[in-house]
This record gives C-alpha cells, sequence and structure tokens, in this order.
C-alpha cells in the first residue's frame, strides 16, 4: 500500500469521531505501531486537526462529511459556473472531477431549492487560511509542469517565516489543504509544504532537471524505506 493511500485509510478511520488506539489501526493496517505514530505526524502537519498522543489513541472531532444543502438559484449558478470553468481546463484529472462532480450533484438536485440564511454550512476542518493556498494553485502547478524553481516565502507551523529554493514536485489533497512535496535546496532535503502556508510563491529564471536522489520517485523510495523499517523495528 502506498504511504498516502495509508493515509486516507486512516481519515476514514478516524471520521466516525471516536477514540481509536495505534495499535488497532496498526493491526487493521498490517503495519506497525511506530508507522502510525509516523503518519499521525504527518496528517497534523498536514492539517488536519487529529486530536491525541501516543499511548492514549487518536480522534478527528470534525465530521470529514458534506451534509445536505439547499441553494439559492444565484449560488447554484456559481456552483455550476466553477465547475464549468474546471471542466475546461488543461488538466485532465481536474476536468474528470468537475464532470464527475456535475453528474453527482445533478443526480440529487430537487427541482427547486429553498435557501434560508443559516440552512447549511460545510462540516469540514475549520482552516481559516485554506483559501490562501488557491492563489499560488497556478503558479505551482505551472513550475511542476515546467520543471521550474521557485523562491517561497513560507510561514512555518510555529510561524516562523522562512526564505526557501525549491524543486516542486507533486502536490496533494488533504480536505481543504493541499501540500506541496519539494526538494528544498536550501536545506538540502526532501520537504513538504502546506500550500495554505506559503505567503509567497515566486518562479525563478532557472529550470530543473532529474538528478539521482532530488527526484520525486526518490521521495517516495525513501518514504517506503522508512516503513520498512518501522515495521522490521521493534515498536516503542
Amino acid at each position: 500500500m502506498r504511504r498516502s493511500d495509508r493515509l486516507f485509510d486512516i481519515i476514514q478511520i478516524l471520521r466516525d469521531g471516536k477514540l481509536h488506539r495505534a495499535q488497532d489501526i496498526a493491526d487493521r493496517l498490517e503495519v506497525s505501531v511506530r508507522t502510525i505514530y509516523r503518519d499521525m505526524d504527518t496528517l497534523v502537519a498536514s492539517g488536519v486537526p487529529v486530536e491525541g498522543e501516543r499511548g492514549v489513541g487518536y480522534m478527528v472531532r470534525e465530521a470529514i462529511t458534506l451534509p445536505p444543502v439547499t441553494l439559492t438559484a444565484a449560488e447554484l449558478e456559481a456552483l455550476n459556473l466553477g465547475m464549468a470553468i474546471v471542466a475546461e481546463a488543461a488538466d485532465d484529472d481536474l476536468k474528470a472531477a468537475a464532470l464527475s462532480l456535475a453528474d453527482k450533484i445533478d443526480a440529487v438536485l430537487p427541482t427547486s431549492t429553498v435557501a434560508e440564511a443559516d440552512a447549511w454550512k460545510f462540516a469540514v476542518y475549520p482552516f481559516s487560511n485554506a483559501t490562501l493556498g488557491f492563489t499560488h494553485m497556478p503558479a505551482l502547478r505551472a513550475a511542476i509542469k515546467a520543471r521550474q524553481k521557485l523562491h517561497l516565502d513560507y510561514r512555518r507551523i510555529d510561524g516562523v517565516l522562512t526564505a526557501r529554493t525549491i524543486r516542486p514536485l507533486h502536490m496533494e489533497y488533504w480536505g481543504r489543504v493541499w501540500t506541496l512535496t519539494a526538494w528544498c535546496e536550501t536545506r538540502g532535503a526532501f520537504r513538504v509544504f502546506r500550500v495554505d502556508l506559503i505567503e509567497q510563491a515566486t518562479a525563478l529564471p532557472e529550470l530543473f532537471v532529474d538528478e539521482p536522489g532530488k527526484r520525486l520517485e526518490d521521495y517516495q523510495s525513501q518514504e517506503v524505506a522508512a516503513l520498512q523499517t518501522d515495521q522490521i523495528s521493534p515498536s516503542t
């Protein structure tokens, strides 16, 4: 199982809002407890509101669901416009997702909708700054495709502002929070950045080519090796 798939499975386990012991999750996913500890650290760093600690258990208090909603005609028009724009994107994955979403909405949309001021809200993670990341998405996606180096002004989770020069490699979505996997030339190592914590992303006039040890597949191999080490090491 890829680590990204395992992290998704952990989120599915935690979404019931109950307390889950690391050992129970490890048994269910057939990995070591140490692997689960590492995965929980990754989820927290990615912005997923996991609560708990080693030896006690973990839980997510906010339901990871989208409850039924009622839309005004204007809101429905805005939603359809957004999906139409994405459906015209050059990114095949985003286009397919937009078309799939449109089909799902059409399947459940009533003939008429009645909206009240507070009739609904999203029951998802309350990341107040999540939308900030969207302003950087075009630059990040373009840099990944063009293999172009970026300068980042990045505010760490502890609030410290840092400057980085990176080789952007891959982006992933974690429920309203996107992360960017990159080779950080400033640190000389792979780093995973929360996109909503990027304050400025500037394309540099320098392209990069694949180099052993700095590629996405190298990062993935490194993660697999770490997982295997966890599985053969005694749990602590």
